[in-house]
This record gives C-alpha cells, structure tokens and sequence, in this order.
C-alpha cells in the first residue's frame, strides 16, 4: 500500500494506492478531512474504491488519480458531507 496527503486550504487530502489482490494494478483511494483552526478534524468525503475499482499500472498513477478526486471535492463541494 502506498500513501501520500496533500493540503489544500481548510482541507488535507489523503491518498491511497492498494494492490489489488486478484488482477494486476493499484486501486485508487482518497480520504477528504476538513481541519478548521480550533475545532476538531471533520471527515468531508471518503471513497475506497475510486473510479470504480479501476486498476492503475502504476502507484503513482492512482495515487495521482485520488489526489485529483480530493481536490474536485475540495473545490467543487462535490460528494462532501460539509
């Protein structure tokens, strides 16, 4: 498993590439947390399986892939829960 997180403003964006266990390929993930000075952590969005469970050739590949999903919900409000 391979991770990365970004920031992106109020918002930290974390990423996961996961073998997948059948096929070949990485299965993108992104946890979306909303981090307001002086109020405790909120998650805003949470997808395991992105892009269907599509598998990527490469980590980075997902990983890019579920960075880019974290920041359309940053700036789009598109499937969070704030």
């Amino acid at each position: 498993m391979y991770f990365d997180e970004v920031d992106a403003g109020d918002y930290r964006i974390y990423a996961g590439a996961m073998d997948r266990t059948h096929s070949y390929g990485y299965v993108a993930a992104v946890v979306v947390i909303r981090m307001r000075e002086g109020q405790p952590r909120q998650e805003a969005y949470r997808e395991e399986s992105l892009a269907g469970g599509f598998c990527w050739s490469s980590p980075a590949e997902a990983l890019r892939f579920a960075i880019n999903a974290g920041r359309d919900v940053v700036m789009c409000r598109v499937g969070a829960m704030v």
